[in-house]
């Protein structure tokens, strides 16, 4: 490892490697807000920078530009009105083909080292990415600093990691040697070159702007890629920062800032889809939306196509020990960013009969109410309430709770803020369904909005979870059973369905998690999204082995 930023972040590298192969627990980059770890001002420091972007014009190093464009507004009801370079694509595909050539012909170890680097100086400004996702998203901050920071820079160098294995696993050069007689023999030096793709296009999306897109991005950039940068137009800001320090780096080191760029775009003028059909754009990750999602996979032309997206999360309540320690634990996975996790559950299914517990049998009822008074609870006070709930990133997404009717068992009315007046809120809104209503709990109802449902049996249970995630898609399922038989028969049918499944999860985990290093998020085998995050298999699809042979002439034998 010769290359000095490859050097600066050896340790690292080789211990993402180690964790990508035991999976165990591994993380990076420290998750915890401390001014102990990332400096005494950090956290004011970081709330200045954001400060200093509203309003204002964000600056990048990229051509192919002309003005400014920019819509955002914080679903906590602070102005940005901030204004980003606003591309021309045919001037900016043509500033990034130039760029990649260089790029392309850099070792893997150069490669390795600028972007780990890069991820480096991402975590230093953890606490101005902080605000930046929590007001460009609505989650609260501790959630915004872990997701949008630590945690999504874990995701990056994970990808970094798995691409750094799947290209070193091939030698650069080696000799060939073949006996074809007695006394002859077939000499050839070969070399073999990593030929990437050419370039990436990364789709970001609304409510995880930087966890979502950092694996593809990676992915791309080290196989030897220049990566477009696509934000969602409610959420630029925390990629913006994040593009301009790729852009520093690159530079730094001698390479074209034109190698990762922003393309920013708003609502009422859409330009991914003309950047998905372009065909200088050879690989697309997208997260989103279903439609949309399909739409990209059916027009993307010869671009390899790595997709998230929706999904119906089932929780499956057959026996417990003690209610209590579940409802506790539904609470918060229930109530985390106001449900607007593409691993939140929506559907909870439990036999009309009622369920086993260490107490005797708990009725339907029972089981229903005490999951209503953990939410209850989880929310009764308000400083606790706003930091979980958070805001709704999307006005569509409150209409759509407001909009959801059947017999309520919990309002989803708003709440208030109380640092945020402007603040657009809604609580949790539970309602009680019939196994036989099918067609309303089939279809993905992002956000706050909760079903439980009545159902004859958990086989049942167990069959309609399964079904939902075959045909519509899932990304997590909470089990809660003490029957051995019962919890194989579901993890074999949720797996089989390719759901991960998280069982009798009580105390500080929650099913909504997802760890890197460890968990595979999404398992690319249901509607839900066809790659995983991240495996061998998201990166290898990025780059290309193409080999060189050169016939290595025998010495002429000398005659005695």
């Amino acid at each position: 490892m010769s290359n000095p930023l490859l050097t600066k972040h050896e340790l690292k590298l080789k211990e993402a490697l180690s964790a990508i192969q035991n999976r165990g627990f591994y993380s990076a980059y420290p998750e915890v807000p401390s001014g102990k770890i990332y400096g005494e001002t950090a956290k004011k420091d970081g709330q200045v920078a954001f400060e200093g972007y509203l309003g204002n014009e964000f600056a990048l190093q990229q051509g192919g530009c002309s003005g400014t464009i920019g819509s955002e507004v914080s679903p906590y009801g602070v102005p940005i009105n901030a204004q980003y370079p606003k591309a021309n694509s045919n001037a900016l595909l043509e500033g990034i083909s130039r760029a990649c050539p260089a790029w392309r012909n850099a070792s893997v170890e150069t490669r390795v080292g600028i972007a780990m680097e890069i991820l480096d100086r991402l975590n230093k400004r953890s606490f101005e990415m902080a605000f930046a996702v929590m007001h460009t998203t609505g989650q609260g901050f501790m959630m915004a600093f872990q997701a949008g920071g630590p945690h999504a820079q874990d995701r990056g160098l994970e990808a970094i990691a798995y691409a750094y294995k799947a290209m070193k696993d091939c030698p650069t050069e080696t000799t060939w040697k073949k006996q074809v007689g007695r006394d002859e023999f077939v000499t050839l030096d070969k070399t073999f070159k990593i030929v990437p793709r050419g370039i990436g296009l990364v789709i970001g999306c609304s409510t995880f702007p930087t966890w979502n897109t950092y694996p593809g991005l990676f992915a791309s950039l080290v196989t030897g890629n220049a990566v477009i940068v696509k934000p969602h137009p409610g959420a630029i800001l925390p990629l913006a920062i994040t593009v301009d320090i790729c852009q520093s780096v690159l530079i730094e080191a001698g390479f074209d800032a034109n190698l990762v760029t922003l393309v920013a775009d708003t609502t009422e003028h859409p330009v991914t889809a003309e950047l998905v059909e372009r065909p200088e754009v050879a690989i697309i990750d997208y997260t989103g939306g279903t439609a949309f999602g399909d739409w990209v996979e059916a027009n993307a032309g010869n671009a390899v196509v790595y997709t998230e997206k929706a999904g119906v999360n089932s929780i499956i309540i057959d026996s417990v020990e003690q209610m209590k320690a579940v409802s506790g634990n539904l609470a918060f996975s229930l109530c985390l960013y106001s449900g607007q996790m593409c691993t939140t559950p929506q559907n909870i299914f439990i036999p009309r009969d009622g369920i086993e517990t260490a107490d005797g049998l708990m009725s339907f009822d029972d089981v229903s109410s005490a999951i209503v008074k953990g939410v209850d609870w989880m929310l009764s006070d308000q400083g606790r309430a706003n930091e979980v709930l958070g805001a709704i990133q999307n006005e569509a997404t409150a209409e759509r709770i407001d909009a959801s009717d059947g017999e309520v068992l919990r309002e989803g009315s708003s709440i208030e803020h109380a640092m945020f007046d402007g603040a657009r809120t809604r609580s949790v809104k539970i309602i009680k369904l019939e196994a036989s209503q099918k067609e309303v709990f089939e279809q993905e109802m992002f956000g706050p909005l909760v079903y439980i449902i009545a159902t004859d049996s958990t086989e049942q249970s167990i069959e309609l979870a399964a079904t939902v995630a075959k045909e519509h898609g899932a990304i997590s399922c909470g089990l809660y059973s003490t029957n051995n038989e019962v919890t194989e028969k579901a993890v074999d049918a949720m797996t089989l369905a390719g759901v991960p499944v998280s069982c009798n999860l009580t105390g500080n985990i929650w099913v909504n998690q997802s760890a890197a290093f460890s968990d595979f998020h999404v398992s690319g085998v249901n509607p839900s999204g066809n790659a995983t995050l991240s495996d061998m298999a998201f990166v290898v699809g990025r780059f290309n082995i193409v080999q060189c042979r050169t016939f290595v002439a025998e010495p002429a034998k000398v005659e005695a």
